[in-house]
């Protein structure tokens, strides 16, 4: 007989499994035949959905799934489904099979799944930041900004508010840090006046956001200094680059995760007040004592 047994490069692969089905195709059942074909024409459905929930698409028996499977060398279905629900978990899919997976562990009583993979998924992205990126790249990028005439910080979308909470957290210290775009425009025209005297701290992640990628592009023609943040080596913000931060955002939930880069953006910012001179400190404290002066904070009790 033929070996069956899975290429270890299966094992994590979605593309290699599938692979190794078509090949094992001709050599299956009818029954099997039926049922590979189906999972071959809908990969997509293999990691979203349940094993009934694909025999009755494939008009099979659930048994069938599990036959097939360890046809091609799997212990049983769900060892064979995996690297697609793991390819989800990564966010190798759109949203909606995202939001079927989410859905699926927790009609399958499984919150402490879904639990679990977030904390796995965040911890994996704050080791990674640490791991992809050094310190001195950190310290050259924050004397960019401490140098420039003016920073403009750049996030559009779901990492807006934390572009704009990077502005927001330097102005305490200094006050050539500005967030864009500004309400009503678009990411170039707070780049109008912009030149070699200025850093545009640029980031986006996949699917990338044109008008970026476009206010970069513009940005560097007037010569001022990049500094890109994305998540991919081939990121159309890299090229071109001053300095680059690569970051891992994958997330088992909606959209993207930001805490690796918050924690970069944190990471930057205590070397931009480690760079600046002691006035910094005067600067901070004014800051702070003007926000209880007008009664923002609450008065700590005694």
């Amino acid at each position: 007989m033929k070996d069956t047994s899975v290429p270890d490069q299966a094992v994590s692969q979605p593309a290699h499994v599938l692979q190794h089905l078509t090949q094992a195709l001709p050599g299956l059942t009818p029954e099997l035949q039926k049922t590979a074909t189906y999972v071959l024409e809908n990969p997509n459905e293999i990691g979203v959905s349940s094993i009934r929930e694909i025999a009755v698409k494939a008009k099979v028996k659930p048994n069938s799934l599990v036959r097939m499977a360890r046809r091609i060398g799997f212990e049983g279905y769900e060892n064979f489904r995996k690297p697609f629900r793991e390819q989800i978990r990564r966010g190798g899919y759109d949203y909606r099979d995202q939001a079927k997976w989410l859905q699926s562990l927790g009609s399958g009583g499984q919150p402490d799944s879904i639990y679990a993979e977030g904390a796995a998924a965040t911890i994996a992205n704050i080791e990674k930041l640490y791991a992809m990126n050094k310190s001195v790249d950190l310290k050259a990028a924050a004397d960019e900004i401490v140098n420039a005439r003016r920073t403009y910080v750049l996030g559009v979308g779901l990492v807006n508010a934390v572009a704009t909470n990077f502005a927001y957290l330097a102005n305490m210290a200094i006050d050539n840090v500005v967030s864009i775009p500004q309400e009503g425009s678009v990411p170039v025209d707070g780049l109008v006046r912009a030149d070699k005297q200025d850093v545009l701290l640029a980031m986006t992640f996949k699917p990338y956001r044109r008008e970026v990628a476009e206010a970069v592009e513009a940005a560097r023609t007037q010569g001022v200094t990049i500094i890109a943040i994305s998540d991919s080596p081939a990121s159309p913000i890299f090229e071109g680059a001053d300095y680059r931060f690569l970051i891992s955002v994958d997330t088992p939930l909606l959209f993207i995760s930001t805490v690796a880069l918050s924690a970069l953006l944190e990471s930057l910012m205590a070397f931009v007040i480690a760079d600046l001179d002691e006035s910094v400190i005067a600067s901070i404290e004014r800051f702070h004592q003007r926000r209880y002066d007008l009664g923002i904070y609450l008065e700590e009790s005694q």
